[in-house]
């Protein structure tokens, strides 16, 4: 295992974007920030409070964040104090951070915690759900149609849905739930649409061992690698198969890909707050709208 380390100090990184100028931005959930890494600097984007936890680049180039609202990070990692949870836009040309949905269907979002655009310009987002006390609050999966013509609740009762992502195709939106270290696909009859009986989604696969899977990112041949906590990357085929890449953080909580061959991997370790860079063995999926 060999890798480059591309920034240490952040705050819990997670949400990496590889942009085309060799900038990785990411966001520092513990900072409450949406920050850029390049030349060996950190520099913060915009201050969005909260705690933003996923990242991604919207068809209208700017960086759509799922906020989780703070709070719920691993004991004697500081965060800033909550404040509501929602999905926030960042334009990256004044820095400017602006909410865009709290709530859906009359339902305040819970703790959002990542997404992935489609083609048509629709966005897929997680709710993780929170734990306050004894009391545990479910998680979903929504989506919001391009446009903002609304967005909906396509599945509700999960257990810590966290990282999400599209097959190739766009057919299967997969979801990773973390508590349970299971891999789930939903099946699509359209964009935004699960096919008939599926809101429950089916398994794919259940991590090895007691990993809990976080946020992930699909490769250009179908397979997903979820980043799992105690486990480095876990690389799972649309079958089930499994393959392990294990690295030395006990909270690996995000990869994505970029470079000209799609096969630079870039990975989040938020144990000891680096970005790292390190070749695959296979190209990652080019992203919708992607710089």
């Amino acid at each position: 295992m060999t890798f480059e380390v591309l920034a240490e100090g952040l705050a819990f990184p997670e949400g990496p974007i590889a942009m085309a100028d060799g900038s990785v931005i990411l966001v520092e959930i513990a900072r409450g920030a949406l920050s850029r890494v390049w030349n060996g600097k950190t520099e913060v984007i915009c201050d969005l409070g909260g705690g933003p936890n996923g990242a991604a680049l919207g068809p209208d180039g700017a960086v759509w964040v799922a906020n989780n609202g703070g709070g719920g990070l691993p004991r004697g990692t500081a965060s800033l104090a909550p404040v509501q949870a929602g999905i926030d836009r960042v334009d990256l040309g004044t820095g400017k951070g602006e909410r865009v949905w709290d709530a859906v269907g009359g339902n305040p979002l819970s703790a959002p915690n990542d997404l992935v655009f489609d083609r048509q310009g629709g966005l897929w987002f997680t709710d993780y759900g929170r734990q306050t006390g004894r009391t545990r609050h479910l998680s979903g999966l929504y989506y919001a149609r391009p446009g903002g013509a609304g967005v909906e609740e396509v599945s509700f009762g999960g257990t810590g849905y966290n990282g999400v992502g599209l097959s190739p195709d766009e057919t299967v939106v997969y979801a990773a739930e973390t508590f349970t270290g299971r891999l789930i696909a939903f099946d699509l009859a359209a964009a935004g649409q699960v096919v008939k009986g599926g809101r429950g989604g089916r398994l794919v696969a259940t991590a090895p061992g007691r990993a809990f899977f976080d946020s992930l990112a699909v490769q250009e041949n179908g397979d997903v690698c979820v980043a799992s906590i105690a486990d480095g990357i876990t690389t799972i085929s649309p079958a089930g198969a499994i393959r392990q890449t294990p690295l030395p953080d006990k909270l690996t909580t995000n990869i994505c890909f970029g470079g000209a061959d799609l096969r630079d991997a870039y990975i989040t370790l938020s144990e000891t707050g680096r970005l790292i860079r390190m070749r695959w063995p296979e190209a990652g999926l080019r992203l919708n709208f992607s710089a």
